[in-house]
């Protein structure tokens, strides 16, 4: 049985709106969160944003992801962002499912081998403050010892109007509203 488990709000679909509408926009962003030097030439493939996600109980529950792409240019490179208005105690896990999932979807089975590869994920935060971490870490205790990635934080908060455009983050606009909400 699937449990359905979708809140979608404002942001959720403003956030997914520009992604639709102008997903080169999300070029720069990456470039800002990952330390990378995408020219904004590169072909960005969107995967599958519906998942279903096995749950102890034998149930699955769909989740919604924000967004998951490739891009293509030099190197290959697969990509989960979140777009969260506050921080949660559940972001992390959420991450992690969903990362997982993704692996999981996009995996291969070879010679009794699973080939997985969690995508590099990131989460932009529309609200912050002094407690908002620069990055998260998901540790993973396996047989064969621990792994860990760090799931970096962009404030959204941190860009002045400025800021947005020396570096290119037009992404950024319709959440500008949030540098100034403390006014309000």
């Amino acid at each position: 049985m699937t449990k359905g488990f979708v809140v979608n709000t404002p942001y959720d679909d403003v956030f997914r709106t520009m992604l639709n509408d102008c997903s080169r926009l999300i070029i720069p962003v990456i470039n800002e969160i990952f330390c990378e030097n995408y020219r904004g030439d590169e072909k960005i493939v969107f995967s599958p944003e519906i998942h279903f996600v096995n749950q102890q109980d034998g149930e699955e529950t769909k989740r919604i992801t924000d967004s998951s792409f490739e891009i293509i240019g030099e190197k290959e490179t697969k990509f989960l962002l979140e777009c969260q208005s506050t921080a949660d105690s559940s972001m992390l896990i959420r991450i992690f499912e969903y990362a997982t999932q993704i692996a999981l979807d996009q995996g291969e089975l070879e010679n009794n081998v699973l080939k997985v590869e969690i995508p590099r994920s990131a989460i932009l935060f529309l609200r912050s403050n002094g407690a908002t971490p620069d990055k998260m870490t998901i540790e993973i205790k396996t047989p064969g010892g621990v792994n860990s990635f760090d799931v970096p934080v962009m404030k959204a908060q941190k860009y002045s109007i400025d800021d947005i455009f020396e570096k290119g983050l037009l992404f950024l606009i319709p959440f500008y509203i949030f540098f100034h909400e403390s006014r309000f």
